[in-house]
C-alpha cells in the first residue's frame, strides 16, 4: 500500500528500478507507513508484469505469492521470525513457537547465507527486508555488515528504520539512505477521515502527528485506560504511586511511559513557549501545572524517563520502575 504522502518517494524509485544500489534504508518517523512502502516496493520489484508506471500487476503468479506472504524470491526478517531454539543453528522447525523477542539475532542473519546463495525463483531479484533494522543486537549488525560489504548479485536489502542514529555508522554507510516524507496535518487529517475514524485530530496529536499510530490509538478501551492514568495525575495532590503502580502491575510498561514522555513534553511546552502538542483534551490541567512547576526538577525527570523507555524491553520488575516514576513526578509536580 502507497499512502498519499509517499507518492514522490514511490515515483522517484519505480524510476531507477533499473539501476537500485544493492542496499536501501528507509527511514522516518514511526506511524507513517514506511513498512506498507518497502513490501509495495518489493511486490513491485518482484511482479512479472508491471504495469505501465511500474507498480505491481497484482494477478500474476508473482503478485498472488506475494500476496499470500509466500513468494521465494523475498525474505523477511524481524523480531518475530526467529530461529527455534531447539532447533540446530540455521534451521527452522516445522511449527516454530511465536516468540516475543524484541531484538534481531545473529542466527536470523546467519540464515541468509543460503537464501542469498540460491538462483533466484525468476532469473532476477533476491530481495531481502529487515525491519525494524534498529532491532538487530550488536552480533546481528556485525554479521550484516559482513554480507554488505560483499553484496552478491541479483540481491536487494531493504532496511526499515525508525531510528537511523541507532544503527551502525558502518551499516549507514553501506546503504543509500532514503527519507520517507512525513504527511502534512491536512494529508493526515484528510487519510483519516476516508478511514472513517471520528476525531481524527485529537488521536494525531497523541500520535505526534503520525496517522497510522493515530489509527491504533482510536481504540476506545486503550483510550479509557490513558484517561484513567492521566486522570490520575492530573492532580497532584492525589497521586498515588503505590497504589497506581499496583493497578497497573499488568499494564504495558512501554505504553504507561509513553504517557508520562508525552505528558511531560507538553508540560515544557507549555511553560517554555505557550504550546500544547500531545495531550488536547488535558489542556485545561496541563496549562494549570506548567505555571506551577520548576524547570529544573522537571527536565531531569524527563532525562530519568527517556533512560526508563531504553530498558523495557529488558526483564524488569514494571511494577517498581513504575513506582519509582510516579514519586519521582509526584516531588517534582509538588516542587515550588
Amino acid at each position: 500500500m502507497i499512502y498519499p504522502w509517499q507518492a514522490d518517494n514511490w515515483n522517484q524509485l519505480l524510476a531507477r528500478r533499473g539501476s537500485l544500489p544493492h542496499a536501501l534504508l528507509l527511514h522516518g518517523r514511526k506511524g507513517i507507513g514506511k513498512l506498507d512502502f518497502a513490501y509495495a516496493f518489493a511486490n513491485a520489484l518482484l511482479c512479472e508484469q508491471p504495469r505501465h508506471d511500474g507498480s505491481a500487476c497484482g494477478a500474476c503468479p508473482a503478485c498472488n505469492w506475494f500476496s499470500q506472504g509466500g513468494h521465494p524470491d523475498l525474505w523477511v526478517i524481524d523480531p518475530e521470525r526467529e530461529v527455534d531454539a531447539g532447533a540446530e543453528e540455521g534451521a527452522e522447525t516445522a511449527k516454530p513457537e511465536k516468540k516475543t523477542s524484541s531484538q534481531i539475532k545473529v542466527e536470523a542473519i546467519r540464515e541468509l547465507a543460503d537464501f542469498i546463495n540460491l538462483s533466484s525463483h525468476q532469473s532476477g531479484l533476491r530481495i531481502i527486508l529487515i525491519h525494524p533494522a534498529e532491532a538487530m543486537n550488536v552480533q546481528a549488525a556485525n554479521a550484516l555488515l559482513k554480507t554488505l560489504e560483499e553484496p552478491t548479485p541479483g540481491t536487494l536489502f531493504l532496511l526499515v528504520t525508525h531510528h537511523l542514529q541507532h544503527l551502525l555508522p558502518t551499516i549507514r554507510s553501506r546503504c543509500q539512505k532514503i527519507p520517507l516524507a512525513s504527511p502534512s496535518r491536512e494529508q493526515a487529517s484528510a487519510w483519516l477521515a476516508l478511514q472513517g475514524v471520528a476525531e481524527g485530530d485529537v488521536y494525531l496529536a497523541q500520535a505526534g502527528y503520525a496517522p497510522l499510530e493515530a489509527v491504533k490509538l482510536a481504540d476506545e478501551e486503550g483510550q479509557a485506560r490513558r484517561r484513567e492514568f492521566l486522570g490520575g495525575i492530573a492532580d497532584p495532590d492525589k497521586v498515588d504511586p503505590i497504589g497506581m503502580a499496583e493497578s497497573l502491575k499488568s499494564a504495558d510498561l512501554a505504553e504507561v511511559v509513553g504517557w508520562l514522555q508525552k505528558w511531560i513534553y507538553d508540560l515544557l511546552s507549555l511553560r517554555l513557549g505557550g504550546r500544547l502538542r500531545y495531550q488536547a483534551d488535558f489542556e485545561a490541567t496541563l496549562r494549570t501545572l506548567a505555571d506551577k512547576i520548576a524547570l529544573g526538577p522537571v527536565l531531569d525527570f524527563q532525562r530519568e524517563l527517556t533512560a526508563v523507555r531504553q530498558t523495557v524491553s529488558h526483564p524488569l520488575n514494571s511494577q517498581l520502575v513504575l513506582e519509582q516514576l510516579l514519586f519521582s513526578y509526584r516531588n517534582l509536580i509538588r516542587s515550588p
